[in-house]
């Protein structure tokens, strides 16, 4: 019987994870294999600087999945997050005759013109429809709707063109065809938040390693999307300043630091050892900490649009590795004034698992399990057999294998799915010939139409009329001498 499993892949800034798992008919997830790798040399900030030791990695991640699985991996899901991503709205607004009534067509109209805006160095992931403004109505169906005016807001998600290019290059070199590429914060927002905090309006916060990744959402809709910089890994290095060893650092930071602590108990006679000679005062362990922390959560309620502080009302939703701080709930209620906050563990479906790092549940592992779960396709290749000579005869797939009929910009917008560059190229050729053959029928229209005004002038003509008037002559004396 042919294995049937799901492989996942997030690319993080301190490592690279491969999940591979079943669904079950009762909609749990049973993991089959976990693999991880080193990404501090390749991937900085989530994003890919080395392509080389990027490439490495996955080829490492993938032959450590199919050892497990003793099966060949024909895809993978890819989770797209890092710096530089970022939300920005647009408005597209369409004149229409009078009381026309609005159809899907008109929509997509909106929406293509949307996708094709222009941002420098920017390339727009994905496009999340907020609302349509009928006349002065909105609307979040407008289809059937008569209007004169139809406005369409949208909210772009916008990352650099070469990190995009460095990321499709990455897995074009490693061999590895992508199934689906989905934007990693919206795969782990669907596996964590309630359809109520979604729809009573919430901050969703993934505390990562070098990155702080901020989601809102509001009635269900994604209203702003941004990534910071900043995450626990610069907590570290502040405490490595005090001539510590960023390794020494870190495990002070996770036995010893706390998100806030009241100041009456903090013990000025207390120190923590670094080695046998040295030891650091708490009180300037707990400034340098909170520091940083506050840091943090001030950039994070700044990415808050105005619009959006009082619609709060599903509080905020932490998340990451960043998130297992002693009293981080408290520090974040200290800056943002906002009571209700919950820490979300793990993920919303059932998982099954003997891996120690996922049974931790301790939120580093959400975003591969939410990419795990978007899957729907069956990425189990070959199984591996002892064939010394490695003779499989099968045939490589590639991402354009998997999607040969490109697939519109409509189909795939605000669901978080980002085309991959060979998907981008199919899509771009099919359009450059749809216009082609718009422009062809439109020159041979206008050359028709030319031709019949050419024949009614001809026909208006002084000499046309002069010779028709000499015929009709001609032919009036032969009937008259007949």
């Amino acid at each position: 019987m042919a294995k049937e499993f799901i492989v996942a892949i997030e690319l993080g800034s301190s490592k690279i994870t491969g999940i591979a798992g079943k669904k079950n008919p009762d909609g749990s997830i049973m993991v089959l294999a976990v693999a991880k790798e080193d990404s501090t040399s390749c991937i900085r900030k989530g994003v890919v600087y080395n392509i080389d030791k990027t490439v490495q990695c996955l080829t490492n991640i993938v032959k450590k999945l199919e050892t497990i699985l003793k099966t060949k991996i024909a895809h993978v899901y890819v989770g797209v997050g890092g710096q530089s991503i970022r939300s920005i709205r647009n408005v597209i607004v369409k004149e229409l005759p009078e009381e026309t009534i609005v159809t899907q067509d008109v929509i997509n109209e909106l929406m293509d013109a949307n996708r094709n805006m222009k941002y420098p160095e920017q390339e727009i992931l994905d496009a999340v429809t907020q609302e349509y403004k009928v006349d002065n109505q909105f609307q979040i169906d407008p289809v059937g709707i008569p209007c004169t005016r139809l406005e369409g807001n949208f909210l772009n998600i916008l990352w650099r063109n070469t990190f995009y290019r460095n990321l499709n290059d990455c897995f074009t070199k490693a061999g590895i065809a992508i199934a689906e590429m989905y934007l990693a914060p919206l795969a782990l927002a669907d596996s964590i938040l309630s359809e109520t905090e979604k729809r009573s309006g919430c901050l969703l916060v993934d505390l990562g390693a070098e990155t702080t990744t901020v989601s809102i959402y509001y009635k269900n809709i994604l209203r702003h999307l941004s990534v910071i910089p900043l995450g626990s890994n610069n907590i570290t290095k502040d405490i490595a300043s005090q001539q510590i060893e960023e390794q020494d650092a870190e495990k002070m930071k996770l036995k010893y630091g706390s998100a806030y602590t009241d100041n009456n108990d903090i013990d000025n006679t207390l120190t923590y050892p670094i080695d046998q000679e040295r030891h650091l005062d708490c009180r300037k362990f707990v400034e340098i900490v909170e520091a940083r922390v506050s840091e943090i959560i001030e950039n994070v309620w700044f990415q808050v649009p105005n619009d959006f502080t009082d619609k709060l009302m599903g509080g905020i939703i932490l998340t990451g590795g960043g998130s297992n701080m002693k009293n981080i709930e408290q520090a974040f209620r200290n800056h943002t004034h906002i009571q209700k906050i919950r820490i979300a563990h793990f993920v919303s479906q059932v998982i099954n698992s003997n891996n120690p790092d996922i049974n931790a549940k301790d939120g580093t592992m959400n975003t591969v399990l939410g990419l795990l779960a978007k899957g729907d396709m069956n990425c189990a290749g070959e199984e591996i057999t002892n064939d010394l000579f490695g003779q499989s005869g099968g045939k490589t797939v590639t991402t354009a294998d998997l999607h040969k009929n490109p697939r519109s910009l409509n189909e795939t917008s605000g669901r978080g799915v980002v085309q991959t560059e060979a998907e981008k190229q199919m899509a771009e050729e099919e359009a450059r010939k749809k216009k082609e053959e718009e422009e062809e029928k439109a020159r041979r229209e206008a050359e028709q139409k030319a031709k019949e005004e050419e024949e009614r002038k001809k026909e208006k003509s002084f000499w046309h009329k002069t010779f028709k008037g000499l015929k009709d002559f001609g032919k009036k004396m032969i009937q008259e001498e007949e």
